[in-house]
């Protein structure tokens, strides 16, 4: 039995307690002069030590924290404990000392331009250096998915030495606040520069009060979300937003041998695995390329097989019964198609005549329940997953196909894992750089980014800092 939070945030109160504007507005000034006091103070090593130590600690398989989120937390975002271990895992294993003062010399300059005026070799041929500092206020408007976006938008915030409100969504605030606490307990000075606070979205009363006290506001979720927000910003509060994107997997015929598809599989699977698919980099779909020594087919076959495998050895969870719901009725429309076609199910009775049907379809399913699902369709048009590891394959000729198809959503795709050989890996990510995808990795990494990883094409804290400039001759 996992003792209560101690009462520290306003995320932490009784629900039943009625939050006001002026409560808004009074946690934004204490925690403003707190950060003024001490936090603005200290130096980027510093900050990056206390935030090593701590991601230690959750790594530790009996810490305090880790045990409750791993006993609360599957019940309030719906994931069960193994997958909620390794998605926490793979966040904190990025919380190192090396990684956060990497992260800032990569996005400022130098890991020094937070603490002192430095300069590059171009800024010391013309007598400039340049310091960068962050909010004094951060605000973040976080989502209900997966808590990894806001821990990680907590984690830059306190990089910048800036106080942070953490606006979370109506009963899914238990992991901020427990990293939260973690932070107050291996340092309290630091937990008295942080609030956190959970309402309905769209309480405007609540949130003006937040935006006028901030000098910055961070938002994930959807498009329309986010435009609500910046429309009621003052102009010079500065916003960044990171709205609705979509990911997918591309696999080259030279890794579809009878070794490699193995391996291609199991890191697919991974990737479908890791958070169920929930949040922009996990795939809706792979395209892989038809005239392998594997076919498509028997990539979607083995994938089914290595989905039911892992349900056994990380469940899913439960699904609310609306999104159960979304799944059976998609299962039924590609069911239906699969006998237009004619076209089994069964893996071990495809005919190799498969290939030269158009609109041909085929579905794998878990038995007695919506846990994973796997619908093979040469239609090459992109279709949006229902999620909770359901996943399309689609056979493509080469690259190029698959971005043509895509063209729809370009502006909404976030990450292409690719499955290919070293040199032929090297070519498809210059294609797809050139289209415009902000991110490409290898499959089984699409959700574990690094720290330092640009969010939708942006520098993480160079988005969020000012400059100053001295020019000093």
């Amino acid at each position: 039995m996992n003792p209560p939070l101690p009462n520290l945030f306003l995320a932490d109160l009784d629900p039943s307690l009625v939050l006001t504007p002026a409560v808004v507005r009074d946690a934004c000034h204490a925690i403003r002069r707190n950060r003024h006091a001490w936090l603005a103070r200290l130096r980027t090593r510093q900050v990056a030590e206390i935030i090593a130590y701590v991601a230690e600690q959750w790594l530790e398989p009996d810490n305090g924290f880790r045990l409750m989120a791993l006993s609360r937390g599957c019940e309030e975002l719906g994931h069960g404990p193994a997958t909620l271990a390794r998605g926490l895992d793979a966040f904190f294993r990025q919380l190192t000392l090396e990684n956060i003062e990497g992260l800032v010399a990569q996005d400022l300059g130098d890991n020094r331009r937070l603490d002192d005026f430095s300069a590059s070799v171009s800024e010391v041929r013309s007598a400039r250096s340049a310091i960068a500092r962050g909010p004094a206020l951060l605000a973040h408007v976080a989502s209900g998915n997966i808590p990894v976006p806001t821990l990680h938008s907590i984690v830059l915030g306190m990089v910048l030495r800036s106080a942070q409100f953490i606006k979370c969504p109506s009963r899914q605030s238990l992991l901020p606040r427990l990293f939260a606490h973690s932070l107050a307990a291996a340092e309290p000075k630091l937990g008295a520069c942080i609030e956190l606070a959970s309402w309905p979205g769209g309480t405007a009363d609540l949130e003006s009060a937040l935006f006028h006290e901030a000098d910055c506001v961070t938002a994930t979720g959807s498009d329309e979300m986010l435009r609500d927000i910046r429309s009621r910003l003052p102009i010079a509060t500065r916003f960044v937003g990171y709205g609705h994107r979509v990911s997918l997997a591309f696999v080259s015929n030279d890794v579809l041998s009878t070794y490699s598809l193995r391996r291609v599989v199991r890191d697919l699977a991974t990737d479908v695995v890791a958070w169920n698919q929930h949040g922009c980099l996990s795939p809706h779909a792979v395209y892989v390329q038809d005239d392998g020594a594997a076919s498509p087919e028997a990539l979607a076959a083995a994938l089914a097989e290595e989905l039911a495998r892992r349900e056994q050895a990380e469940p899913r969870g439960s699904l609310p019964p609306e999104d159960a719901a979304a799944i059976v009725a998609r299962r039924d429309i590609y069911r239906l198609r699969s006998a237009l076609s004619g076209e089994s199910t069964d893996r071990l009775r495809f005919e190799s005549a498969f290939r030269d049907i158009p609109g041909g379809v085929c579905l794998w399913e878990s038995e007695g329940g919506t846990q994973w699902t796997v619908i093979l369709d040469r239609d090459p048009r992109f279709e949006h997953s229902c999620l909770n590891r359901f996943l399309y394959v689609k056979p493509v000729r080469h690259v190029s196909e698959m971005l043509r198809v895509l063209e729809p959503s370009r502006s909404h795709v976030s990450t292409v894992g690719v499955a290919a050989v070293d040199h032929r890996a090297a070519e498809i990510a210059r294609e797809l750089a050139s289209w415009g995808v902000p991110r490409i990795c290898p499959v089984g990494k699409m959700q574990e980014p690094p720290l330092a990883w640009r969010h939708d094409g942006r520098p993480a804290l160079a988005d969020l800092v000012e400059w100053t400039d001295f020019e000093n001759a």
